[in-house]
């Protein structure tokens, strides 16, 4: 099993600046990577996970660190009930390796196990949500989540097969190029994946303080986007741009980053990411 190594650790750190004794929520714990890189800059942690996997790597760290780590075994859609602001909030979407990897979560086509798919241990399994849904509603996921563009045929076959493990759906997928979308489209929708992303986005306004930063870092074009769009709508002035007593925009845009050719080498899984940040002004 590959172990899961932080995309663009390096670019996160050097956004952030000095955290020593700042406040930072890593929305994202996967293996604690960026919790680990956090806590030994001197900042305080607040970690949310809803994988019930990461429970030992969570312990581990508040063993070595004590008081300064937090864990919330939580989706981040949660951070809307913290009490307080925070100097940062740090999100690191999409799957970790160590989901992909482990062949009983069902997340990959690569080993063959129950088609599963959940990020955490209870809810609708991706078996569950092709038995609930009609032919329509999985193409919809097909199409938004994967852009898979015969969705309606590809999904009457999965309806009418009802794969119960990941060689059983990837052996229905002919065109051998749709085969990572289609994984990629029901596990999105079996986790609430964007809904998750918007959720907590929306909540990340009251929960800076000025001159905190939100930074997150994307894997596909539908977090991508979703960030990109959200993130333009809080560093828009409001009121009439004609007008010159235009209040300054409420945050303002962080220059974005991409993996560098010697990360990518060290870790090919990074060559989708994005990094993107915002700093709040008042």
């Amino acid at each position: 099993m590959m172990k899961h190594i932080p995309v663009l650790l390096n670019d996160v750190l050097n956004a952030l600046g000095d955290i020593r004794g700042r406040t930072v929520v890593d929305c994202t714990f996967g293996a604690g990577g960026y919790s680990r890189a956090f806590l030994n800059a001197g900042a305080n942690v607040i970690a949310f996970d809803r994988d019930p996997n990461v429970r030992a790597d969570a312990d581990a760290l508040r063993a070595e660190f004590g008081d300064r780590f937090t864990f919330v075994a939580q989706p981040f859609s949660g951070l809307a009930a913290l009490p307080d602001v925070y100097d940062a909030i740090v999100f690191d979407l999409g799957i970790s390796s160590m989901q992909i990897d482990i062949a009983d979560r069902g997340f990959s086509f690569r080993g063959d196990g129950p088609l599963d798919m959940r990020m955490s241990a209870d809810g609708t399994s991706a078996a569950d949500l092709i038995e609930q849904s009609s032919v329509s509603e999985l193409a919809r996921i097909l199409r938004d989540y994967g852009d898979v563009k015969k969705a309606g045929p590809l999904a009457r076959a999965i309806k009418d097969a009802a794969p119960k493990t990941t060689f059983g759906l990837r052996d229905l997928i002919h065109n051998p190029k749709d085969v990572a979308p289609v994984f990629q489209a029901l596990r999105i929708a079996v986790n609430d994946e964007m809904g998750e992303v918007m959720r907590a986005l929306g909540a990340v306004p009251d929960h800076l303080r000025p001159g905190g930063m939100c930074i997150c870092v994307t894997f596909h074009s539908l977090e991508d986007r979703l960030v990109k769009n959200m993130f333009r709508q809080w560093t828009s002035a409001p009121g009439d741009p004609r007008m010159p007593s235009v209040a300054p925009a409420p945050f303002q845009l962080m220059r974005p980053a991409t993996p560098s050719d010697a990360e990518l080498a060290a870790n090919p899984r990074a060559r989708s990411a994005h990094m993107r940040g915002v700093i709040k002004s008042y």
